[in-house]
């Protein structure tokens, strides 16, 4: 049975399967219909075969001609994920005895780079709350905190006064694994915590005893989605636009400090990495922000 771009009634029923079985969208039937066109263009082009005719060899032919085209490893991931789900409808459907593209592996995609903020944007952010009201007061100290030190968020709401060390300046954190490290606070953000654990806390806590250094409702922890919105709230009232988390201030925090010259390994230590190839990914970031500030100032950028 030869399939051609022109005429390809096999790819109309795949698609058909892929909306009335799995409920695929418009959008996404377009894109996969796009993917199987080009490959049945390539194999009638470039093979002389159909699509029921390609074996593995031919599919990774395909692959490679993407790459030497300039196709990006992301684009040639989607089009692999189009071809498997059009391969094991064949399969299921009898038409073929063997899948091409069963041992075929995807192709390695470039992690993201985490999103960050200016030094600027951080400024803008940390004096957004109203420390007049005890909510404003304790949310500015959260964010003192969370960028001075690094924190997890989940590090951060469940933190207790028993982990803090305001003569030290250093904070007990307990980590992924229950993994313990030192975190050093700052000057800036233990004159905030001191100032909030002596005048703020006390009257965010119901009668009786509690650990807990930022409460919430009832004195109990805050959660950890509670404060996201908290961040998302301060960042509007802040007038940052691009999107915000918790983790958004870590990230700024490991490239501030690479950006800074810090070393590598103190960063690590810092952020509670046990591999070293977890933190590396924030060089990329540093790199990026001194290649953007490069083209931005030098004369031949």
């Amino acid at each position: 049975m030869e399939i051609t771009t022109n005429q390809n009634p096999l790819i109309t029923r795949w698609l058909d399967m892929l909306w009335a079985e799995r409920g695929a969208s418009a959008h996404t039937r377009d894109a996969y219909g796009r993917d199987l066109r080009a490959f049945a263009t390539f194999c009638d082009e470039q093979c002389g075969r159909d699509l029921l005719g390609m074996g593995r060899t031919q599919v990774q032919q395909y692959l490679a001609s993407r790459h030497k085209a300039g196709r990006s490893a992301r684009s040639s991931a989607r089009a692999l994920a189009s071809l498997r789900s059009f391969y094991r409808y064949c399969l299921r459907q009898g038409l073929i005895q063997e899948d091409p593209v069963a041992l075929i592996e995807n192709p390695k995609l470039p992690k993201p780079l985490p999103k960050s903020l200016s030094e600027a944007d951080v400024e803008a952010l940390l004096g957004a709350p109203d420390t007049e009201t005890p909510i404003g007061m304790r949310d500015r100290t959260m964010l003192e905190l969370l960028y001075a030190c690094g924190l997890r968020v989940t590090e951060l709401v469940e933190l207790s006064v028993s982990q803090v060390n305001l003569r030290q300046g250093v904070v007990r954190v307990f980590g992924k694994g229950s993994k313990e490290r030192l975190v050093p606070m700052g000057e800036a953000a233990q004159e905030w915590l001191q100032r909030y654990l002596h005048a703020t806390r006390p009257q965010l806590l119901p009668p009786g005893d509690s650990d807990t250094c930022f409460p919430g409702r009832a004195g109990r922890p805050m959660a950890r989605q509670t404060f996201w919105y908290r961040i998302k709230h301060w960042a509007g009232v802040a007038g940052i636009e691009k999107p915000l988390s918790p983790h958004t201030l870590r990230h700024a925090f490991a490239t501030h400090l690479l950006n800074h010259g810090a070393d590598l390994r103190v960063v690590q230590l810092l952020l509670g990495h046990s591999d070293l190839s977890t933190t590396q990914i924030y060089t990329q970031v540093a790199k990026a922000r001194l290649q953007a500030l490069h083209r931005e100032h030098h004369p031949r950028g």
